[in-house]
């Protein structure tokens, strides 16, 4: 007997791609992947189970970041990325391993109690995208080798947020990269994919070995239609930047995380 499940995710693939679309165009404007949007569309509308949900938009956002870093080369090229190296193996050091803890964890959470940890998680961003964004690039805040333990403790809390949300990460890292290491924000937006890319792999990775993992092979469809509308909204969301002023922007994009938080506690 066929799945139900199945068969609605197949009838709604039009749906999938508008909805990866906006989704991709709202994080586009603010340098996102969109993925802490996308989450409560794949536990709300779609269905999926918390575990499932976090598994499949990680896959979308390794998509989505793959591709971002090339969209952004014109204005942040390859090699200017690279001659802050040092920085992108600071933050490495405690990201990795937070991915694979994080990922563990939500592995053996139960599945309300995962619902009610990403329902917190999505509010903590919302906070972030009101306060954390437009921070202006300076003087850094730590130096030497205190520099260097708060770059890998934050990337350890990042990690684990992003493997236990299945996102990228860009909301935490930007402002990490702007207060911790002076960074401008288009250079920080860079700098925070190339450490978002490898984070991912780790989390994906020991996602790989739990059994809801089988809800990658049995959606290979629908998660390539949704991350192609994914990738075409950031690439719109890009070009758009800009024209939509922040000060209006970013307090509906919390309202919206705000939102959706309460809706996936409700499914606990």
């Amino acid at each position: 007997m066929a799945d139900p499940t199945l068969k609605s995710l197949s009838s709604n693939r039009p749906v999938a791609f508008f909805g990866g679309a906006a989704i991709g165009t709202l994080g586009g404007l603010i340098g996102l992947g969109g993925a802490e949007f996308r989450l409560p569309l794949l536990i709300g509308p779609f269905g999926f189970a918390a575990l499932e949900a976090v598994i499949l938009n990680k896959a979308m956002s390794l998509v989505v970041v793959a591709f971002a870093l090339p969209f952004r080369a014109a204005t942040i090229p390859f090699d200017q990325i690279a001659a802050h190296w040092p920085v992108i193996v600071n933050l490495l050091a405690g990201s990795l391993a937070g991915a694979w803890l994080g990922a563990g964890w939500a592995m053996r959470l139960k599945s309300e109690t995962l619902y009610k940890v990403i329902a917190v998680l999505l509010l903590m961003i919302s906070v972030v995208l009101l306060f954390g964004h437009d921070i202006a690039a300076g003087s850094t805040l730590v130096t030497g080798t205190a520099q260097v333990v708060a770059g890998v403790v934050a990337g350890l809390v990042i990690g684990i947020v992003a493997s236990l949300l299945g996102v990228a990460g860009g909301e935490l890292l930007i402002p990490t990269f702007i207060l911790l290491f002076g960074a401008d924000i288009k250079l920080a937006g860079s700098l925070s994919l190339a450490v978002s890319l490898p984070t991912m792999i780790v989390g994906f990775t020991r996602y790989s070995r739990d059994q809801s993992f089988a809800v990658i092979r049995s959606n290979r469809m629908f998660l390539a239609v949704m991350a192609a509308g994914s990738i075409l909204g950031a690439f719109i969301g890009g070009q758009l930047l800009g024209i939509v002023p922040s000060a209006v922007l970013l307090p509906g994009l919390a309202l919206i995380l705000v939102i959706s938080a309460i809706k996936v506690w409700r499914h606990a």
